[in-house]
């Protein structure tokens, strides 16, 4: 019988080197012969691209927080169905950039949204699916943004005030504190060789951990 594959997913707001971590990450992985599906939220299937594409344009500077969320947890349930459970289920370790819980900080925290009416999304769109593993990248929001200004037209997103990136960044960390045995919080502000090996050494638990 196949073992159920490792799930592990990045969080960090706007800055925080999450796609410098995922690559670095990833070689090591593969150098330690797991057969790993990395993807991305939202994103990860040909809906998800569409969706991600409509929530990070610019010109829909008018969507409401409840259709942002919806879309959101649309691209969650295909990438679930269509990416995630499969490989899981085949054996599979599956990294991915965001999951669930940047909903609860980006809609609820940054937006607003209720935690229970994103809960009541979450156990509809994904089950009793929760990461094995979550690393997030904390740092102050204000040198977030001064690394994430030099990477060209800002999204939806990253145009919110800096007030919003607080209140994001607020609900990451409250999310790490009531769960401390599946998230790893990490200094972002070390050299992108300090972030990697603090992401490697919270990895290792999972190598001897049988599913």
């Amino acid at each position: 019988m196949t073992s159920r594959g490792k799930f592990i997913t990045l969080e960090g707001g706007e800055g925080a080197g999450k796609s410098t971590l995922l690559a670095g990450l990833r070689q090591h992985l593969l150098a330690q012969g797991v057969d790993l599906v990395l993807t991305r939220e939202p994103g990860g299937t040909p809906l998800g691209e569409a969706v991600r594409a409509i929530v990070l344009d610019p010109a829909q500077r008018g969507m409401c927080a409840e259709s942002e969320l919806l879309l959101m947890f649309a691209s969650r349930a295909q990438l679930v169905r269509e990416c995630i459970a499969p490989a899981l289920a085949a054996g599979q370790w599956v990294l991915c950039d965001r999951f669930t819980d940047a909903s609860y900080a980006y809609q609820g925290g940054g937006r607003g949204v209720p935690e229970e009416r994103i809960a009541t999304l979450e156990q509809w769109s994904v089950g009793e699916l929760r990461p094995d593993l979550t690393l997030l990248l904390d740092l102050p929001v204000a040198t977030g943004r001064a690394r994430a200004a030099g990477r060209g037209e800002a999204d939806r997103i990253e145009v919110e005030a800096d007030a919003f990136f607080e209140r994001v960044r607020a609900a990451y960390r409250a999310r790490a504190a009531a769960e401390p045995s599946r998230f790893r919080v990490i200094d972002a502000s070390l050299t992108p060789a300090g972030v990697l090996a603090a992401a490697i050494d919270a990895t290792r638990h999972l190598f001897g951990a049988a599913a």
